[in-house]
């Protein structure tokens, strides 16, 4: 019987902790980190996505991080292949691979082997689609997909045109909704472990309004003004992200900074809402509160236990 690669993941909302227990476990485990986030593949945009800092990718290889230009495309199709690759290199090399991240489709396509849709694409039938998201608004598109493919629409936020243009372009051209195209295994192709990473609500929220202020300190709006002056659109999918679309408006003159900073936080509120719905409904997920900062120790002492059981030949002694 064909052995397991060997897989730990980490989720859970923005803002949780996820960097700080993903460092310290790979450390002890000898591993390494691929990102789990959407926007860290972009470069030129490191404030607002919360990479890893320079000090961090020189203590854990990191992957998955600025690899990609803002306006280049990338999917979940592209991220399940490169992540999949990049979890074979790393434990042929013996080591343990942690995918560390809060986009809860990408890492769903790796530890339960998505197959995505091949279906043709319509390049006339995406710009009437665009079109129509631009004149009768991105919620209006979205309630158009609704009708013929519930689920989808309740994965896709209505800002994400891209993937709602993709989903209705699908269902015009086959007949089938991209969630029939879209079949996932009922077990993992790993030995896997995955970790959730939770917080009372206004403790976290707390958390996510205190990290905005910081990406401001850090040099938030400068980053989004040196990718609009590098004549990147504010319509790309990438522009799109927590923290810069909220800023583009400033930039432009059309709202104050503090109505900016105040939007941020809110959308990024509701943002880590919805991923914790997202793992929610992953069963293997084992929870682990971290809430109060004295508990924080035990966790990691649980979660280490735990992980000498499953890992034994990764720790680093």
């Amino acid at each position: 019987m064909h052995k397991k690669e060997n897989l730990v993941v980490i989720v859970g909302p923005t803002a949780v902790g996820k960097t700080a227990l993903s460092l310290t476990l790979a450390q002890h485990f000898n591993g390494e980190i691929i990102s789990g986030d959407s926007m860290q593949v972009y470069r030129q945009m490191d404030i607002g996505t919360a990479k890893a800092t320079e000090e961090e990718r020189s203590l854990i290889p990191h992957y998955m991080i600025d690899i990609m230009e803002p306006d280049e495309e990338f999917s979940v199709a592209i991220f399940q292949a490169k992540a999949r690759q990049l979890i074979s290199e790393i434990n042929h090399r013996g080591k343990l691979p942690f995918i560390v991240g809060g986009t809860g489709l990408y890492i769903q396509s790796v530890t339960h082997s998505y197959q995505f849709s091949e279906a043709d694409q319509d390049p006339e039938l995406r710009d009437r689609l665009q079109l129509f998201a631009d004149t009768e608004g991105v919620e209006a598109l979205h309630r158009r997909l609704r009708e013929h493919d519930p689920i989808t629409a309740d994965r896709l936020h209505p800002n994400d045109v891209r993937r709602v243009i993709r989903a209705i372009e699908i269902y015009e051209l086959t007949g089938k909704r991209m969630s029939d195209h879209q079949h996932q295994a009922a077990y993992s192709p790993y030995n896997l472990k995955i970790i959730g990473l939770t917080m009372e609500r206004s403790k976290l929220y707390e958390r996510v309004n205190h990290r905005v202020d910081l990406m401001i300190e850090a040099g938030l709006v400068e980053e989004v003004r040196q990718l609009l002056d590098l004549g990147y659109s504010p319509d790309l999918l990438a522009m799109q992200g927590l923290g810069y679309k909220e800023l583009i408006p400033y930039l432009y003159g059309e709202i104050t900074l503090d109505k900016a900073i105040s939007d941020i936080k809110q959308r990024t509120r509701h943002f880590a809402k919805r991923q914790l719905t997202w793992f929610r409904r992953m069963p293997e997920i084992s929870w682990y509160d971290l809430t109060e900062p004295e508990s924080h120790e035990q966790v990691f002492q649980t979660i280490t236990c735990e992980m000498e059981g499953m890992f034994p030949f990764s720790q680093n002694i």
